[in-house]
């Protein structure tokens, strides 16, 4: 393949993902909000659809690996998994904090309007400045210390003042234990955005 051919479908796999990204950030929490409205119960489903990755991902790892099988030298060891061991052992810790992250946040979900709970979520470019600064010695300007700060307070302050779209029928107790599973499925996430970086780092 052509090098350029190359770069070229790294950008339009880049853009797609991003795309995928960007429809899955905004009509993810209305559409978990809508099925808690309606009746639904189960936290564990709602945080499952969000780690579905995980099974569907197998399919291309399948191909993947069959297709190394076929290609191979018959003489070398075609191995199951093509990464170093402590790779793997990362790999299994990040995706279950973030399975745990899913399920902190669809309980948030189940009992915060998603204007609020997003609001929350905002909190998380402060956490992952700070993990950040922590695990991998990221430098800050005045600028960007200025906008984590800003966003951060302003996001704080209009969802502890949006009470016109509260659940109806929910008690104080229900509404700030969401409250507090919204902000640490945040301080995970933030958290767990720099362990990746540290993961391919070292």
């Amino acid at each position: 393949m052509d090098v350029k051919d190359g770069g070229t479908i790294r950008k339009a796999l880049l853009i797609i993902n991003c795309i995928i990204l960007s429809i899955g950030n905004c009509g993810a929490p209305l559409i978990a909000r809508l099925y808690f409205i309606h009746g639904g119960n189960r936290i564990w489903f709602s945080s499952w659809l969000q780690t579905a990755g995980c099974p569907i991902i197998l399919l291309p790892i399948a191909c993947a690996y069959m297709h190394r099988s076929r290609t191979a030298d018959p003489t070398s060891e075609n191995k199951l998994f093509c990464m170093e061991r402590p790779l793997f052992v990362a790999a299994i810790v990040l995706g279950i904090l973030s399975g745990l992250d899913n399920y902190l946040y669809s309980y948030g979900l189940s009992r915060l309007p998603v204007s609020t709970s997003s609001l929350i979520i905002a909190s998380q470019l402060a956490f992952t400045a700070g993990f950040a600064f922590l695990l991998v010695k990221q430098k800050f300007t005045a600028y960007s210390i200025n906008a984590v700060f800003l966003l951060t307070i302003g996001a704080g302050v209009l969802a502890l003042h949006s009470n016109s779209d509260r659940p109806a029928n929910e008690s104080n107790k229900e509404y700030i234990l969401g409250f507090v599973m919204t902000l640490a499925a945040a301080a995970l996430y933030g958290f767990i955005l720099p362990l990746v970086e540290l993961t391919y780092k070292k």
